[in-house]
C-alpha cells in the first residue's frame, strides 16, 4: 500500500510540474507573445510587428517576392514578354530600401501596375496594422548595414 501512495504522489507531482510550466508562459506561442511589444533595438518596429508582417508576407507577397523576400527572377528589372517588371526582391539586393517608409506604404496601398508592374493595390485587402507589420518583416530581411543607409536616408523614422 505504501509503494501504491508513493506513486501516486509522484505522478502527482510530475503531473502538476508538467502543467505548471506549461501555463506560465514557457510555450513557443506564450513567448512571442511576451515579447511582441519588444522593440527591436536600432529599428523601428517591434519583434511582435515582424512576427505578424511574416505571416502577412506569406500569405499576400511570398507568391511573387519570394517566401524569403529573395525575388523569384534572375533580373527583376527586365521586363516580361508583356512588357511587365516582374516582383523584385525585398530583402535589401534590389531597391526597396531606397524608398521612404510612407512610399513603401504608399506602393503597398496601390499596388505596382502604375509603375509598369503586376502587384495589385492592398488597400483594401489588409488592415493599417497589417501593412505596419508587413513593412517590418520585410525590413526585418534587411542586412544591418542595409538598414542603417535606409535608417540615414529616413531619420524620421525612428
Amino acid at each position: 500500500m505504501f509503494k501504491k501512495s508513493k506513486l501516486i504522489l509522484v505522478l502527482f507531482l510530475a503531473t502538476s510540474l508538467l502543467v505548471a510550466c506549461g501555463s506560465k508562459g514557457e510555450s513557443a506561442e506564450n513567448k512571442g507573445v511576451e515579447t511582441s511589444d519588444k522593440k527591436i533595438e536600432g529599428r523601428w518596429y517591434t519583434s511582435g510587428q515582424s512576427m505578424r508582417g511574416k505571416k502577412v508576407f506569406e500569405e499576400n507577397c511570398a507568391v511573387c517576392h519570394g517566401a524569403k523576400g529573395q525575388g523569384l527572377v534572375a533580373d527583376w528589372k527586365k521586363p516580361d514578354a508583356a512588357g511587365k517588371f516582374p516582383a523584385p526582391p525585398l530583402n535589401g539586393t534590389a531597391h526597396t530600401w531606397h524608398h521612404s517608409k510612407d512610399l513603401l506604404k504608399r506602393t503597398v496601398n496601390e499596388g505596382g501596375i502604375a509603375l509598369g508592374g503586376t502587384m495589385p493595390p492592398f488597400k483594401d485587402n489588409l488592415t493599417d496594422q497589417e501593412k505596419e507589420a508587413v513593412l517590418a518583416h520585410v525590413m526585418s530581411l534587411w542586412p544591418e548595414d542595409i538598414y542603417k543607409v535606409w535608417q540615414k536616408r529616413n531619420p524620421a523614422t525612428k
